[in-house]
């Protein structure tokens, strides 16, 4: 059995891959992975930028799209589109044998939305409605206008990967708005819940970046020696709410009528410090009823050399007195503020530089 397998069947964790492009699609490398053991996709304004950019994979339908009129806004859509559906079909298969426990893949919403309420729920919907897929995931963004989006959704039974929580006050709001708009779809007549599902995307590794920068900025040896511990322990952190929050009267009464947990999500799961050992934000959060998604270098790391061990909820004493340390020396409500900012504006980045890409190709295949 696989490291990926086992992950699964020995720890109840889903590992996810967190990247798509359509070479993969074509050549079965996505349906390599799916056999391995990944048993989900997720992908983000980044991924397809890169994806798109470089490759001619996507040239044909462009030429198509170019000569249908399409606006080049309306072309990126399509050619994502077709990509998300290809790898809902590979999924759907491990989608149906789990009873709809896993087999996703996120989609997100356009990024210059995400200080936009209404705009987000307006495209949420749209993309939700025209995929047609049970095993989609639309990805909204956790800020603090993302929120309501998110729990108007799921009040609307649609499923939803609420993305780029990087504090655990966020997530505690990210928690809250998935019970209540389970919560409105129960007492709007939607009887069996268990349709609906969603995860909480807790972002890892640019925790550790931005803290420990700070860390080496105060420079005094308490402060350099919690150097690389900051992401873990906040995700140990959030294990633990999210293991409290989805438990006791209130969430109860909404598992009867067949509601699922909102699993955490560890995201960007790649260690940026090569300090720290390359599986280190997969061996140590490692717990049942959670997904870690994983770019496919991470991915091979861990089948090579990761350990399977149940982790994430070890040691929760050490975890809160290393929070309350961190606390002391850095601002934590400012990093998670920074964070946010930087990676709403990084996936606003990547939509536009991309957009700008495909214009440039539109204009040539226009000439040719």
């Amino acid at each position: 059995m696989s490291k990926l397998n086992e992950l699964f069947e020995r720890q109840g964790q889903s590992p996810w891959l967190d990247n798509l492009k359509r070479d993969w699609l074509s050549s079965g490398e996505i349906q390599q992975w799916i056999d391995a053991g990944v048993r989900g996709i997720t992908s983000n304004p980044s991924i397809f930028q890169k994806a798109i950019e470089s490759s001619e994979a996507y040239t044909a339908q462009l030429a198509e799209l170019v000569a249908g009129g399409f606006s080049v806004e309306d072309s990126y859509w399509e050619l994502v589109l077709q990509d998300i559906d290809s790898a809902l079909g590979l999924l759907r298969p491990l989608f149906d044998q789990s009873n709809g426990a896993d087999g996703f893949v996120s989609l997100e919403v356009n990024p210059l939305l995400a200080r936009d309420t209404k705009g987000t729920e307006d495209q949420a919907r749209s993309l939700w409605d025209r995929v047609d897929q049970p095993n989609l995931l639309v990805k909204i963004p956790a800020t603090k206008e993302g929120l309501p989006a998110i729990s108007q959704m799921i009040s609307e039974g649609r499923s939803i990967n609420v993305t780029l929580i990087f504090s655990l006050d966020r997530y505690a709001e990210v928690m809250e708005a998935y019970i209540s708009g389970l919560e409105t779809a129960l007492a709007n007549g939607t009887k069996n819940l268990s349709h609906i599902s969603s995860v909480g995307s807790f972002f890892i590794s640019r925790v550790d970046t931005e803290v420990d920068a700070r860390l080496l900025a105060e420079g005094s040896p308490e402060a350099v020696a919690l150097r690389g511990t900051a992401a873990v322990t906040q995700g140990k952190l959030a294990y633990a709410a999210f293991a409290q929050t989805f438990s006791g009267p209130r969430w109860d009464h909404l598992s009867a009528h067949g509601a699922r947990v909102q699993r955490p999500l560890w995201a960007s799961t790649s260690t940026k410090n090569p300090d720290l050992a390359d599986t280190l934000y997969v061996d140590s959060l490692i717990g049942p009823d959670s997904v870690n998604t994983l770019p496919d270098a991470t991915l091979r790391s861990f089948e090579d050399h990761g350990t399977v061990e149940r982790t994430v909820d070890s040691d929760p004493l050490v975890a809160q007195q290393t929070w309350q340390q961190l606390g002391e020396i850095v601002d934590l409500e400012d990093v998670a503020q920074v964070l946010e900012a930087q990676g709403v504006e990084a996936f606003e980045k990547s939509f536009l530089d991309l957009l700008e890409v495909l214009a440039r190709r539109c204009e040539s295949l226009r000439n040719s």
